[in-house]
């Protein structure tokens, strides 16, 4: 009984954010497109709505996951050695990765220093550093990936 009305709210709540959603996707396809470019009075009335909205899904998301996650962990402290395992690798990827990342000039097509992209700066460094670990988790996903679907292949 418990759960169908947590299912009935949850049902409730993402239709509403679907609304909001569409009505703020529907305001900014209602203005001009040149007007919508070169007005900001227009641009701030219309797309930083949908942007703030964006950004608060964004952030309630992350704060379930991690409210979630913290407590199965408090509901199952067993599963707390796998969760440090999986910490740790992730720690050793990002070292890995930050070692590997450069922290060069980021330049434009015209071979111009960008605005804040000058060389060894510490946001040059973790940008790079993103890319790298994205790269290496890519890899080993992809990686199980195959070893699944062979997996799946011989078990048929």
């Amino acid at each position: 009984m418990k759960d169908n009305n947590l299912a009935k709210y949850l049902s409730i709540f993402v239709a509403i954010v679907a609304l909001v959603g569409a009505i703020l996707f529907i305001r900014v396809f209602m203005q001009d497109v040149d007007a919508l470019e070169s007005d900001a009075m227009i641009q701030a009335s219309v797309v930083d709505p949908i942007v703030f909205f964006s950004a608060g899904l964004l952030y309630a998301a992350v704060a379930i996951a991690i409210v979630l996650s913290l407590w199965s962990v408090i509901k199952n402290p067993q599963n707390l050695k796998k969760m440090g395992i999986g910490l740790g690798l992730l720690a050793v990827v990002l070292a890995i990765s930050y070692s590997i990342a450069d922290s060069n000039a980021v330049l434009d097509t015209q071979g111009q220093v960008l605005e804040g992209g000058d060389a060894g700066t510490a946001t040059n460094q973790w940008v790079g550093t993103g890319i790298w670990f994205s790269m290496a988790l890519g890899l080993v996903a992809s990686l199980f990936f195959v070893y699944d679907l062979f997996k799946g292949l011989i078990k048929s």
